[in-house]
């Protein structure tokens, strides 16, 4: 029988700290401009292995980007490891469902197809980490404070 899983319930931390170890793993690369110039050449490396294309060339203002998406997820992924609490499970399956919308568009024009395989982990720990909510009666409720 399956059983249902709440917010509240003592697994869920461990749904928002297997997501942020995920996106640790996943995104540290994109850091720096050291890392994710290595990151870059061994995902190109690997589409063209399969098939399934190479990424273009970098650029500065790709880098940037790059570096910012990924400290940002880094330090996000370190927030949900060190406090893996239900509001922060909620708003990284908002951010899931952003980056998935992305990841499907960027597919749709013309995205190297080596890209499904993050659009599944990222609906995958979306979906995860936002059921729970849709039990929870009258909506979401403040987390409580630092004192309590």
């Amino acid at each position: 029988m399956f059983r249902t899983v709440t917010p509240s319930h003592p697994a869920y931390p461990r749904f928002v700290r297997a997501s942020a170890w995920y996106d640790l793993a996943v995104t540290a690369g994109f850091a720096t401009p050291w890392t994710y110039r290595l990151l870059h050449s061994a995902l190109s490396r690997f589409g063209e292995a399969v098939g399934a294309g190479a990424l273009p060339a970098l650029d500065p203002i790709e880098i940037l980007y790059a570096n910012l998406m990924g400290s940002v997820v880094v330090v996000w992924a370190l927030l949900r490891l060190v406090r893996p609490l239900p509001a922060h499970g909620l708003y990284d399956g908002l951010a899931r469902t952003l980056f998935a919308l992305w990841q499907a568009y960027a597919l749709a024009h013309g995205a190297p197809s080596w890209l499904w395989l993050f659009l599944v982990a990222e609906v995958a720990f979306g979906v995860v980490q936002l059921a729970p909510w849709r039990l929870v009666r009258g909506g979401v409720s403040a987390p409580p404070s630092a004192g309590s």
